[in-house]
């Protein structure tokens, strides 16, 4: 008695806060189910233009509806939202029994009937296994969704790593050849080539390392105290080294500490972020150009800015910057180093910290990417 007591004490607890919407012209029978399922948050609907009207509004978990109503059938209702929405959990209730009704539900695509007058066992039963279901069908979904990451990254790392190698294994099976002159100009460009491409080599390992260690297993936000320009300016000393290779200044203009008061933030992921934006501004700045990075407070904000000079974004590439894998290639040289990953995950990483990331951009003057912090949560 006392273990099925806790049972269904967990289960309302699973279900509190799941949003359920009843389609039903009866009054009755909304209110029935509303009291029957309170364990979820119920809206009525009164026919099937009512329905729409609310789920254009609000997501459902599970719509249960009946199938004769005035206005839009419940046939109607579920042909409307399956065909925006196939993942969407239907329940059809029906008291008639014809085989056509129920053939033409299971071909739209009802996931479970139940049979009028509603018995209230089988209503709980249904609506359980439609939560179920519906775990399921997400869980699947998304490891669908995992599987064509992996091959996309997987056809990416392929393509990166493709080039430079093969650069590489040509000028070794030419020396192994025994067909290369030291004091050859040729082969002294050649080699410098083949320098570049090692270098490109060693640093899309690093960047496929970085990836999996910070994106795979950063799952779970753990916020702490973060000073923010104690921390940008740390990965500015990290960077500095590649930014002197290029000839490049970077210039740090933040106050210490920045902000006066420390930032609840996940240090990893705001880290990752600064990374990617001054990385990318090293990596797209021509030799002796200049980098900024800076810090002001605004509006109720700790906003962090990266300025370069360099060749800017077209206006119809920056609203694909975001996008997984895309990269800007201002100089359709084809061999852009990384994998497109970095603002993909640092605009992710910044919404899940209720910040907000923007770039704004112009051909030949340059970028500047913001990112803006709540100084409260």
């Amino acid at each position: 008695m006392q273990l099925g007591l806790v049972e269904s004490q967990n289960l309302t607890l699973e279900r509190r806060g799941k949003r359920l919407l009843v389609v039903d012209d009866d009054s009755g029978i909304r209110q029935m189910c509303a009291r029957a399922l309170d364990c979820f948050d119920v809206t009525q609907a009164t026919d099937g233009r009512d329905a729409l009207s609310l789920i254009s509004q609000h997501p459902f978990d599970i719509i249960l509806s009946d199938i004769m109503m005035p206005n839009l059938s419940g046939l109607e209702l579920l042909r409307t939202i399956k065909e925006t929405n196939p993942e969407q959990m239907v329940i059809l209730m029906t008291g008639y029994s014809e085989k056509e009704v129920i053939l033409q539900a299971l071909k739209a695509g009802a996931d479970d009937f139940i049979s009028k007058p509603v018995n209230l066992l089988q209503l709980r039963t249904a609506i359980e296994k439609a939560v179920e279901k519906q775990a399921l069908r997400r869980e699947i979904s998304s490891l669908k969704h995992l599987d064509q990451l992996k091959s996309e990254f997987l056809g990416l790392v392929s393509h990166k790593l493709k080039t430079p190698a093969t650069a590489i294994s040509l000028f070794i099976q030419n020396i192994a050849a025994d067909n290369s002159d030291l004091n050859d100009p040729a082969f002294r460009q050649m080699l410098k080539m083949v320098q570049a491409e090692t270098h490109h080599l060693e640093h899309l390992i690093q960047d496929l390392l970085y990836f999996s260690n910070v994106i795979l297993h950063q799952d779970e936000l753990r916020l702490e105290s973060v000073d923010l320009g104690k921390t940008a300016r740390q990965i500015v000393q990290h960077l500095a080294p590649v930014a002197e290779k290029k000839k490049l200044q970077l210039a740090v203009d933040i106050t210490s500490p920045f902000p006066p008061q420390p930032l609840q933030l996940d240090r990893t992921r705001i880290s990752f972020v600064l990374r990617a934006l001054l990385d990318n501004a090293i990596k797209f700045t021509p030799a002796e150009g200049v980098i900024q990075l800076k810090g002001v407070l605004e509006k109720g904000t700790a906003k962090l800015s990266v300025r370069d000079n360099g060749p800017g974004i077209p206006s119809e590439e920056l609203t694909k910057v975001f996008a997984k894998f895309y990269q800007v290639d201002p100089s359709s040289s084809g061999q852009i180093r990384g994998f497109g990953l970095g603002l993909f995950y640092a605009r992710q990483f910044i919404q899940s910290m209720n910040g907000e990331l923007s770039l704004e951009s112009q051909p030949d003057f340059g970028t500047v990417a913001s990112i803006e912090l709540p100084l409260t949560t």
